[in-house]
């Protein structure tokens, strides 16, 4: 899961530092590193590993001249995560074309390994991005160039379709100084198109979220569809094109843990799909008889919009009983367990007031490896708490997730091949409780009806693109091996 942005401005626009404004936007999409991109004839490129105020100097700002640019934050799930991993890349030849991705290529390792290097090319890092970027560049070269711009991007779309398998939404640059952007044909990886209005004229963006164009003054105008691409040059009209399609299925993570509330995909609003996960699990607590606690507390940030949904419901007193440092991180995203064990003892403080001889159920998204969900609970214990129950608003995460969520081993998760009270008896909860999935999934579809399904491939073990399950066993074999 990695965050993007990509603005068509006008003509004499310097559009780096408001590529800058979007990911520090879109800085919880990804931590590892960042990069900008723009284009005035010439491509102008900083990256490196970082945050996205660690990365870009005064001078970077300066150097990224061009009224078009696309940025990234990257959040590793392959490769060595090192500085030859970020994004964007480009490429001068046989055509001027950059880009960056939010998802991940179920057969990159094949491209990587066998495809590309028969046909003599050679991948220069372990990001997957980079074999959509000579897939699409192939394509673009096998068209005639005096072809109008449609048929010939739409040629190159296909063929990366054709190529590159997975799921994945791309933002990038043409060298003649056009944006364009395409969604997989499982539209399974959000892309949102936004466009601003001024006396001057038109401004064309697209985001790996709304809250990147919101930040910006762009209004959020549509996402594409499965399988659809859109480009537009500065001060024209931009043009959509459905290239690809299969079911519509988007990620339902997403709407769980990944986007920021204020966001919008695909016509879903994520704050008030949070709330209503919240009254699904309410419910289906009252339902079930179980405790009855003397304080709901979110686990921040991501639940306190189901938490205070829940408490509502239930009409339990709602309490902010852990105060987060914001400087540490998500820890979910961090490349490394070592990383996230450190950091989950650093991230969360208690307020003993709010546990001090109370029964208090702590509220959470999810419960992925269980080491954060095992902390608080010993967290709110030591601050005074008679009893600790735990809900989850999402099901019990069982499966690894092909699409760039790094979850890529079947050991990763705590309720792997365990019943609801192993997995309590694990976290040293009194009492645990997750939303089901049916719960899950109805109040997602209540803020779009038109989405018939969604990928719940980390809940239920089935994905949407066929190959997926051989990708995930490639990588599980290459991570256990370099650790024997």
């Amino acid at each position: 899961m990695c965050g993007f942005i990509g603005i068509a401005g006008l003509s004499g626009r310097q559009i780096a530092p408001e590529v800058y404004e979007a990911l520090i936007a879109l800085q919880h999409r990804g931590q590892d590193a960042s990069g900008i991109l723009s284009f005035d004839g010439k491509f102008h490129l900083r990256k490196a590993n970082g945050m996205v105020r660690d990365v870009f100097s005064p001078e970077d700002m300066a150097r990224l001249r061009g009224n078009v640019a696309i940025g990234h934050n990257r959040y590793p799930t392959v490769g060595s995560g090192s500085d030859e991993d970020s994004q964007p890349f480009y490429l001068n030849f046989p055509t001027g074309v950059g880009m960056a991705h939010n998802g991940n290529l179920t057969n990159f390792l094949d491209l990587k390994d066998r495809l590309f290097p028969a046909e003599n090319i050679c991948l220069q890092s372990s990001c997957d991005v980079e074999a959509i970027l000579y897939a699409f560049a192939q394509g673009l070269q096998q068209t005639d160039v005096a072809a109008p711009m449609s048929s010939r991007f739409a040629y190159a779309v296909e063929h990366t379709f054709l190529r590159a398998k997975g799921a994945y939404s791309v933002v990038g640059v043409l060298a003649p100084g056009i944006l364009f952007a395409f969604r997989d044909p499982f539209g399974i990886k959000p892309c949102i198109v936004g466009r601003r209005v001024s006396a001057a004229g038109t401004e064309w963006a697209v985001a790996s979220e709304s809250v990147a164009l919101d930040v910006l003054g762009f209004e959020r105008v549509r996402d594409l569809h499965n399988g659809e691409a859109f480009f537009v040059a500065p001060g024209e009209e931009p043009v959509f094109l459905r290239v690809a399609e299969q079911v519509h299925r988007p990620c339902i993570f997403e709407l769980v843990y990944f986007a920021r509330p204020d966001s919008f995909l695909d016509k879903i609003s994520v704050y008030k799909t949070r709330r209503r996960f919240g009254e699904a699990l309410a419910e289906q607590w009252r339902e079930a008889g179980a405790p009855r606690p003397d304080a709901i507390i979110p686990i921040p940030d991501s639940s306190r919009d189901a938490a205070l949904a829940m408490a509502q419901v239930l009409d339990i007193p709602y309490c902010e009983g852990f105060i987060k440092n914001r400087y540490v991180g998500r820890t979910f995203i961090m490349p490394s367990q070592e990383a996230r064990t450190s950091a989950i003892r650093r991230k969360m403080n208690p307020i003993p007031l709010e546990f001090q001889g109370r029964d208090v159920l702590l509220v959470d998204d999810s419960i992925v490896r269980g080491n954060t969900s095992r902390k608080l609970v010993e967290q709110a214990r030591a601050a005074g708490a008679r009893k600790v129950y735990f809900a989850s608003t999402s099901p019990p995460l069982t499966s690894p997730c092909p699409y760039g969520i790094d979850m890529a081993t079947r050991s990763d998760f705590v309720a792997r091949g365990k019943t609801v009270e192993q997995v309590r008896q694990e976290i040293g909860a009194d009492y645990l409780m997750y939303l089901d999935i049916a719960r899950m999934v109805h109040a997602a579809q209540v803020g779009n009806p038109e989405i018939d399904g969604f990928c719940t491939g980390c809940f239920t073990g089935r994905y949407p693109t066929p190959e997926a399950q051989e990708h995930l066993d490639a990588i599980e074999s290459e991570r256990l091996a370099a650790h024997a």
